[in-house]
């Protein structure tokens, strides 16, 4: 069935939600107020900070089970989705140059979709409020990762819709004890004299 498409009013009303800068002004004073040995320019605070975030989205690509945040804040990584069939992922710049509703397909990535995840449920220490954390991936982060997932889409682990993340993170960690348990064994009944 083909689906007539409608174009979307360009001019028309918009409504913005208002966006909260975290690397302002503000932080700058902030930091030189808590420390003032450091001797530096807002730009040179602003270039340490995106370098840091920088290197460190680049480990979540690079790395296969992500990176732990610091200060034991959660777990970050990219999983590997089967694409999910409820609802229609619209292309809207061809729908818009055919006349009718086309789709996204995934063709790169064998139809599955890239997700980046962040949990904070194994956590080593306790953090206050944990359940209402969120993690919003920047813009560069998440360009780059879709780059980079659609070159070698079969390094990233597979993760099902229907599963919570925490308890995959619980079945990696039993499996672990688990290895620990046998390898401990194993090394009681060794002799390294009995040639």
């Amino acid at each position: 069935m083909v689906r007539a498409f409608k174009k979307p009013d360009l001019k028309g009303p918009r409504f913005r939600e208002k966006s909260v800068k975290v690397l302002s002004m503000d932080l700058y004073k902030r930091f030189k107020l808590k420390y003032p040995e450091h001797d530096i320019s807002f730009e040179e605070f602003k270039k340490i900070i995106q370098t840091y975030n920088e290197n460190l989205y680049n480990g979540i690509i690079e790395y296969r089970d992500g990176v732990e945040l610091p200060e034991s804040l959660g777990y970050m990584f990219i999983g590997s989705c089967p694409a999910l069939t409820k609802r229609i992922n619209v292309d809207y710049k061809k729908s818009a140059q055919y006349g009718v509703v086309t789709q996204h397909r995934n063709w790169d990535s064998d139809n599955k979709t890239m997700k980046i995840f962040f949990t904070n449920q194994l956590v080593k220490y306790r953090v206050q409020n944990k359940q209402i954390w969120m993690l919003v991936p920047g813009r560069e982060f998440k360009r780059t990762a879709s780059k980079m997932y659609i070159e070698d889409y079969n390094k990233y682990m597979v993760v099902n819709n229907n599963k919570k993340i925490s308890m995959l993170f619980k079945m990696h960690l039993d499996a672990l004890r688990e290895k620990m348990k046998a390898n401990k064994i194993a090394s009681e009944d060794y002799n390294e004299f009995d040639l």
